[in-house]
């Protein structure tokens, strides 16, 4: 086996940490989800505008913080 080659518990390991990326993407973007619910009952009467947003701001968190993982894995 050459120094090249990734060992088994090193693919497994990042098998494993890219399924934990998965629902740590899912989680957040819930998360922002909630919040924009709350947001659209305590302060808007009948629009979904604070959903939309928290929604979009929850895609853009989650998948920052999946390139830095991915990144933290590649070093």
């Amino acid at each position: 086996m050459s120094n090249k080659e990734p060992s088994k518990k090193k693919q497994l390991k990042n098998a494993l940490v890219l399924t934990g990326v998965a629902f740590q993407m899912g989680a957040t973007i819930y998360l922002f989800v909630l919040l924009g619910k709350w947001l659209d009952s305590t302060y808007n009467q009948g629009e979904k505008l604070y959903i939309i947003i928290t929604t979009l701001a929850g895609v853009g968190v989650s998948l920052y913080l999946v390139i830095k993982q991915l990144n933290r894995l590649n070093s």
